[in-house]
């Protein structure tokens, strides 16, 4: 599940971006990485986008 939007995965999702904030992993579908890439390759946490 995205920790964004919350969308749903069906099975694998190999393109998916993980992200470990504050020990925890998370998960964010192709549309919200694609949303907040700039964010994510400053490695600002997600409550930064």
């Amino acid at each position: 599940m995205c920790a964004r939007c919350g969308a749903a995965a069906a099975g694998p999702q190999p393109t998916w971006t993980c992200s470990v904030e504050n020990g925890v992993r998370q998960y964010f579908c192709d549309a919200c990485s694609r949303e907040n890439l700039r964010a994510i390759e400053g490695r600002l946490d997600s409550d930064w986008w």
